[in-house]
């Protein structure tokens, strides 16, 4: 059939989901919803000399392939064109951004013992990161994990991110034994400005919270909850399964990582742990996903981990694995946002082909 003859695209996933084996394809469908529409139109003549050097072809953009893809548990989705998936990838501001990372140097973030505050429990020490407290906050609990190394894009093994992983932990634990009610914990990393990083300097940023979980990292918990009761199935397992089976999914390094096929923007790459693991083992994966993107030339992307709480709340975490979300936020130089209305009020729209992605990845 074509699909096996032919490089793998997010444009045949309907005919590959069909092939999968029994298993695999009970999944997809039951998580997946896929469609595939035709769009086209019709240019002036005086439009051939910019199409062609655009897209290569008239052709290329008079019939396009949008496939849709929703997951049906989480009402995630996203919506592919051939088109878009096809346009070269260039990262203009490569120079702009070296330049900039080096002019500024010597930023509070370079010293931080006196260029930023503390948090009420001191700060945190690791091998390759000290904490501090933000001092504009998102929450009452809200610190930084300010890297040794200036340079956001300077190398970072497994090692290293392990290390940040855990003093960025410690961070975390020590606001809940300050207040044990703040347990719900949670980590992000803005690479750059263009994925919302008001400092250069290399940082991740921290957060626990009272009451419940953010309500993103809580819906989660209870829609995978919701899966497990309706199909006695593992929701985090069966996404695992479909992503594998469709040559999605890696499994090294000790996690279960994968090329979305219901990216929040472009590139997106999941990676799971076990439950009952903390994140510190989802540390190779991260490394692996990060060389990857910028062996490409992803230089700005963002990371979340979304992790139980510290402290059991009364709620059902059991099957709650901790994972990481990583998404690629463009060309630092480009100055046209890459989210807009649709992707705020209704589904990601994706020039990234994950079946890429994953080749990526893999290598």
């Amino acid at each position: 059939m074509k699909s096996t003859e032919t490089r793998p695209s997010i444009t045949e996933l309907e005919e590959r989901i069909a092939e999968l084996p029994p298993d695999a394809r009970a999944a997809a469908e039951r998580i997946f919803t896929v469609s595939t529409t035709t769009g086209r139109l019709d240019p002036p003549p005086q439009m051939r000399e910019w199409i062609i050097k655009q897209f290569g072809s008239v052709d290329a953009v008079t019939t396009q392939r949008i496939v849709r893809v929703t997951n049906l548990v989480m009402m995630e989705g996203a919506l592919f064109n051939d088109v878009r998936a096809r346009r070269p990838a260039e990262v203009k501001g490569a120079d702009e951004v070296r330049e900039t990372i080096e002019r500024s140097r010597g930023d509070p973030f370079c010293h931080p013992e006196t260029g930023t505050p503390a948090d009420t429990f001191g700060r945190i020490h690791g091998e390759h990161g000290i904490t501090a407290s933000n001092i504009a906050k998102y929450d009452t609990y809200h610190g930084v994990l300010v890297f040794d190394e200036h340079d956001p894009l300077a190398a970072m093994d497994a090692k290293v991110i392990r290390d940040r992983l855990l003093t960025a932990r410690r961070w975390a634990q020590a606001a809940n034994e300050e207040d044990p009610t703040a347990k719900y914990y949670f980590l992000i990393w803005n690479c750059l400005w263009r994925a919302g990083g008001s400092i250069v300097h290399g940082h991740m940023q921290m957060t626990v919270t009272r009451g419940m979980h953010y309500p993103r990292v809580e819906l989660l918990r209870r829609l995978s909850l919701g899966y497990d009761e309706q199909h006695a199935r593992d929701y985090f397992d069966d996404l695992w399964r479909v992503h594998e089976a469709l040559k999605l999914g890696d499994e090294r390094d000790g996690a279960r990582m994968f090329a979305s096929l219901v990216p929040v923007k472009e590139s997106e790459v999941v990676i799971l742990g076990r439950p009952g693991e903390d994140e510190s083992a989802l540390a190779g994966a991260i490394a692996r996903a990060i060389a990857a993107y910028r062996a490409h030339g992803v230089v700005s992307y963002n990371l979340a981990l979304l992790l139980p709480p510290l402290s059991a709340d009364g709620n059902d975490w059991r099957r709650f694995p901790p994972h990481a979300r990583l998404v690629d936020r463009g060309d630092p130089a480009n100055k046209t946002s890459d989210i807009g209305g649709m992707e705020l009020y209704a589904a990601s729209v994706v020039a990234a082909d994950p079946f890429r992605l994953a080749e990526i990845l893999r290598s």
